[in-house]
């Protein structure tokens, strides 16, 4: 065996120059089995020596008869493959094993192995077509096999010299290490809705190779849910709605509803009338709301479209304002939603105009004027911004929209303007304008999260257009009504708005103090927060919470600048907030212990490792 062996997926000069377009991803068939006999006896054996030589040329394992191979061929030939163990089937005669309970004790891992576990291993790549993107193609490609069968969590022993690749797909390790010979392995593990996230950020090269590769899964190459938003507290709650009552032990920070209730004025109009509301066609194209938005914010109601939601106006406008062959600058991080539907449902090109946590993600206005002279097609901003609570003034904003070249089409998302200040809105500047469009949701601000009420406001030539692609009775009744009432209740939300700084201030001191974590200044009823480096990933803070009923937000997927330790939590009442900290500091001192007693215990040595090696 030489000193130091060339990692299985790693590199080699002078190879690798094979073109992917060449590549079928498939399920292996009976002929394809003695080609990955033949490769596993090439890699591990001869040029490993984690096997003896054999005689016959290959290498097999008792697993094999479990296990669903999945193989990257060129032509008749196997370039590479990865194996994937399944939960064992209850229904089968016989029990297997994964190959990591040859090493480490179940106990000693921290999540539970349910119908929900695949382990994936022996990733491996010909010696010919390594350095040609085969490995991580495969990685993929098992991520997306393991979703279609309802996989939740992924367990993979990796090869510490190419940790880069496992890391890149979302794998996160345990700490727990095996060696074999001069060979180090590391036990690795996330869930599949964090890989998820993770991939969701390379969602454009994923469609580039939709058009090189011949896909022959049977799950598509990309993965079509929708963005994620949080909200996983109905599962505790109850998603039929059968156990209401939990709601009261449940702590929904993981979204952004308000903690107040919306104005009396809101709650008599619909007590009053509820039934009738309920029962009753709305105005179709919601006028007297349009009417009422108009007069309270100063513009004409030409200027205002109302909708469902500001995830249905965003659905509707955007994709008559983009094409596939658009260049549109957003912020990074930022909601999420955006990139979701530029990259995923529009396909258009993306760039990010990035924000630093050394500046505390504040967006610099001279950056942005500069990136405003790239040319873009549109740009998209959120201001207040989520997930970072920072906000530009409306003058400095209002200043560099008015340098831009004037073919750049500007969205403006406001949702949490109010909580800064009304005089801070660009709705009549938008509505002078030729080329901005604000989007105003009033679920956050008026604690109208249910009724799904939002609006756009702009020039009259831009939201014209958008009126006959509006479905009638696009608003509920119940949400119209809602709407009118709380604008016409300003002095109410002003008190609102003011206890919650006051909440705000008091969060972000418990969180600083009590669990440690760095809290970024907000403006909006949520706080931004980091992790120490050394404390468990934001994923794994999140899941621990989830099962003291305490939700909050994992915000990796809502940009690259975020790092995997960030976490956003609502705003609440004072005595939730106190739970929230008391809860997450118990969880966080809990983690430490843990790990702590795991950085004690000895190095588990690793027998045998081509079997389980990736």
């Amino acid at each position: 065996m030489n000193d130091s062996p060339p990692p299985a997926t790693g590199p080699r000069s002078g190879r690798g120059s094979r073109s992917i377009s060449q590549v079928c991803i498939g399920l292996a068939r009976g002929c394809d089995r003695a080609q990955i006999y033949r490769l596993r006896h090439a890699v591990y054996a001869r040029e490993l020596g984690q096997h003896p030589v054999n005689g016959h040329g290959d290498l097999r394992d008792d697993l094999d008869g479990f296990n669903t191979y999945l193989v990257a061929r060129i032509g008749p030939t196997v370039a590479g493959f990865v194996s994937i163990t399944p939960p064992p089937n209850a229904d089968a005669k016989t029990s297997h094993r994964y190959s990591i309970d040859k090493y480490v004790q179940r106990d000693q891992l921290p999540f539970d192995f349910d119908d929900g576990v695949y382990e994936i291993r022996l990733l491996t790549v010909a010696e010919a077509f390594r350095g040609s993107k085969l490995a991580s193609l495969l990685m993929y490609a098992a991520l997306r096999w393991v979703e279609g069968r309802g996989g939740r969590r992924i367990v993979a022993l990796g090869r510490r010299e190419v940790m880069g690749l496992y890391r890149k797909i979302g794998l996160q390790p345990l700490g727990i290490i095996v060696r074999s010979g001069d060979v180090t392995f590391e036990l690795m593990t996330a869930t599949v809705d964090t890989l998820q996230r993770h991939v969701a950020a390379h969602a454009p090269l994923a469609r580039r190779l939709e058009t090189l590769v011949q896909w022959q899964l049977d799950v598509p190459l990309q993965q079509t849910t929708g963005c994620d938003h949080g909200g996983s507290f109905f599962g505790a709650i109850g998603e039929r709605f059968d156990s209401l009552d939990r709601r009261k032990n449940v702590i929904n920070a993981d979204v952004l509803d308000a903690w107040f209730d919306p104005s009396p004025k809101v709650l008599a109009a619909l007590g009053e009338h509820l039934p009738w509301l309920v029962r009753t066609s709305p105005p179709t194209g919601a006028e007297g709301l349009r009417r009422t938005i108009a007069e309270v914010r100063g513009v004409e109601p030409a200027n205002v479209l109302p909708g469902a939601g500001s995830s249905d106006l965003i659905y509707l406008a955007l994709r008559q304002w983009v094409t596939p062959a658009s260049r549109v600058l957003i912020l990074d991080p930022m909601y999420g939603e955006y990139a979701h539907v530029l990259e995923r449902v529009i396909g258009c090109r993306v760039d990010r105009l990035a924000l630093h946590r050394a500046d505390g993600y504040a967006l610099d206005p001279n950056r942005l004027r500069e990136k405003l002279q790239c040319g873009y097609d549109m740009v998209v901003l959120v201001n207040p911004n989520s997930p970072t609570g920072r906000h530009l003034p409306q003058q400095s904003l209002q200043d560099a929209l008015a340098e831009a070249p004037c073919y750049t089409r500007f969205w403006i998302d406001e949702t949490y303007v109010e909580y800064v200040g009304a005089d801070q809105s660009l709705e009549r500047f938008a509505a002078r304008s030729d080329q901005v469009v604000v989007c105003k949701s009033m679920s956050k601000v008026y604690a109208l999260s249910g009724a799904r009420v939002a609006y756009l406001c702009g020039p009259a030539r831009l939201i014209e257009p958008l009126r006959p692609l509006n479905p009638p009775w696009a608003v509920s009744l119940p949400g119209q009504v809602a709407a009118v009432m709380a604008l016409q209740d300003p002095d109410y939300y002003a008190r609102c708005y003011q206890q919650t700084h006051q909440l705000r201030a008091e969060l972000r001191r418990g969180l600083l103090g009590e669990c440690g974590l760095d809290v970024v200044e907000s403006v909006a009823n949520f706080v931004l927060c980091h992790l120490p480096p050394d404390a468990p990933t934001a994923a794994r803070v999140a899941a621990a919470c989830r099962k003291r009923h305490l939700f909050i937000r994992d915000v990796s997927n809502m940009g690259r600048c975020l790092g995997s330790r960030a976490l956003r939590i609502a705003v609440k009442d004072r005595q939730t907030n106190r739970r929230i900290v008391a809860t997450l500091a118990e969880i966080l001192q809990q983690m430490r212990r843990v790990s702590d007693t795991a950085d004690d215990r000895p190095t588990t040595r690793l027998k045998e490792s081509a079997t389980c090696s990736l």
